[in-house]
């Protein structure tokens, strides 16, 4: 059956959300937990998550990890959560605890930023049953090693360079689980799935880019009308639905 055919419902106040590229589809995906993830939404805004059709949450921000955080996304989000634990500035027994609290939340997995140590991952694994998700940025990175130490998933992450080294991977480790960031464009992300990506990452619009354009439209349906009270109401009312 080709995508296009398939049946879409709907409703009035949902059709805003955001939904994953068509090209993502494409993707073999892989079973984490026994829930089939093709895209993994790359954001730690809540009300992003709430409206989205992702089949995952890559939840990573560039601070050190903290619980509250961790927790406050794997509870709201109706989908399965990869948190961030560290790997920075953050290291050592402080992101194994960091992990294991995110397990017990209900985490399908936890990630580690690329300079985290090997030790700093067999610690980790010895304390948690979910998968490790390794970040590689460069083709640097000793992949044996890492896989070695216990991860289960690597997170290819190399801007524009990104299908190159997943390519670059796959010629030795045909089987291993990849996660990687599938660019901009349809074009892109198909050329990532090509290189041999399993599941793609995709970076959501901010809101402020999706409420520029929310207002533009109000502003053209306002200017429609000739009375300054209906303009005033009419604004009022499509405030109201946001």
């Amino acid at each position: 059956m080709n995508y296009q055919d398939i049946p879409r419902l709907n409703g009035t106040l949902r059709a805003k959300s955001i939904q994953m590229p068509e090209a993502i589809w494409k993707a073999k995906g892989m079973v984490v937990l026994g829930r089939r993830i093709k895209s993994c939404i790359f954001t730690t805004d809540i009300a992003i998550i709430r409206n989205t059709n992702a089949d995952a949450v890559l939840a990573v921000y560039p601070f050190t990890p903290q619980q509250i955080i961790n927790t406050t996304i794997i509870h709201t989000a109706s989908i399965p959560v990869f948190c961030g634990v560290g790997g920075g500035t953050t290291q050592g027994m402080r992101t194994a605890l960091i992990a294991k609290d995110a397990e017990a939340d209900g985490a399908y997995g936890v990630v580690v930023n690329s300079p985290m140590k090997n030790d700093n991952i067999e610690m980790i694994k010895r304390v948690l049953d979910i998968p490790i998700i390794a970040t590689v940025v460069n083709e640097n990175t000793d992949i044996d090693a890492r896989l070695k130490a216990g991860t289960s998933i690597l997170n290819v992450s190399n801007a524009a360079q990104t299908p190159t080294l997943v390519r670059h991977i796959r010629k030795d480790y045909p089987s291993v689980p990849i996660i990687a960031t599938g660019g901009p464009t349809d074009d892109t992300i198909r050329e990532t799935i090509e290189a041999g990506a399993n599941t793609i990452s995709y970076t959501p619009p901010g809101l402020d880019d999706i409420f520029s354009a929310m207002m533009v439209k109000y502003r053209e349906e306002a200017a429609k009308v000739e009375s300054p009270e209906e303009k005033e109401m009419i604004l009022e009312e499509m405030l109201e639905l946001l």
